[in-house]
Formats: C-alpha cells, structure tokens, sequence
C-alpha cells in the first residue's frame, strides 16, 4: 500500500516540480538529477513523510538543497581551476605508445594491473603484491602470462620479452 502511495505521490508531483526546479537553476540534467535525489531520499522515509502536511515540500526543500550544494562545488572548483591555470601541452603519443596503450587494454584488468605497476611504474614484485593484496606468487604468474599476453599482441618474441622483464 505504502509504495502503491508513494507511486502515486510521485507521479502526481514530479513534472511540476521538475519544472520549477529546471527555472531555479537553469539546466535540466541537473535538475533532474536533484529531483530524482530528492525522490530517492523520501522513498525511504515515505513511512514517516506521508504523514506530513505537504511531503512535496520536503522533496523540494531537499531537491534545492541538492542543486545548492551542487553549485557550491562548482563554484569552488572553477575558483581552483582558476586558481591552477591552463593545463600543460599534453605530450603526442608515439605510434608505439599508442600500439601499446590498445594492447594493454586488450588483457585482463589482473594482468594489466601487474603490467603497468611493475614495468611501468616501477615498483618491485613484492610491493606490486602488497599495493594488489595478493601473493607474491600470484603476482609472478600474472606477470608472466601478461608478458607473453602482450607480446603476442605487439607481434613480438615472447623470450625476449621475458629476458627484459
């Protein structure tokens, strides 16, 4: 009975709400992203909010808080990014970072994580396992397999790979 309620509640007061919350702050995504906050919010205390006078006026109070706080964090990340600068010229990727950056994303996420935080990273096998939480052994096959995962893909000898792991 009570989402049956809450159902109807919903229904009878999300568009007039989301029309006014949409002239409050000027973006639809956001507004809506308010409102189906605010929705959420009271759907787990329907039990208490359908007892209350005008629960619309809860879900609104809650939604203009949630875009009122939303423009805060904007605010204060423009003024940091401000405060930052413009971003340094990002580096051309070589053909063969590029090559390497899609052969990488082809292996699996466990073998890929080695990868990157041994050979890339440089961290040593033990931290590697330690930043991971598995075995020292794991770590060692995982490394292994990805090796000769990647040079399969890059088309290179796998025992050379291994010799420079």
């Amino acid at each position: 009975m009570a989402d049956e309620e809450f159902s109807a509640f919903y229904a009878a007061t999300y568009q007039r709400l989301l029309g006014q919350l949409v002239l409050l702050c000027g973006d639809r995504a956001e507004a809506e992203d308010a409102l189906q906050e605010a929705f959420a919010r009271a759907a787990v205390r329907w039990h208490r909010l359908r007892s209350y006078q005008a629960p619309e006026a809860w879900v609104w109070r809650v939604a203009l808080n949630l875009t009122r706080m939303a423009a805060r964090r904007l605010r204060r990340r423009t003024a940091a990014l401000l405060r930052l600068g413009s971003a340094p010229a990002a580096a051309e990727l070589s053909a063969e970072t590029v090559d390497l950056l899609v052969a990488l994303r082809a292996l699996p996420l466990a073998q890929r994580q080695v990868l990157v935080l041994h050979h890339l990273v440089g961290l040593p096998v033990a931290e590697v396992a330690r930043e991971l939480g598995l075995p020292v052994g794991t770590v060692k096959t995982r490394l292994a397999r990805g090796r000769r995962a990647l040079a399969r893909r890059l088309a290179l000898d796998p025992e050379e790979v291994s010799r420079h792991g």
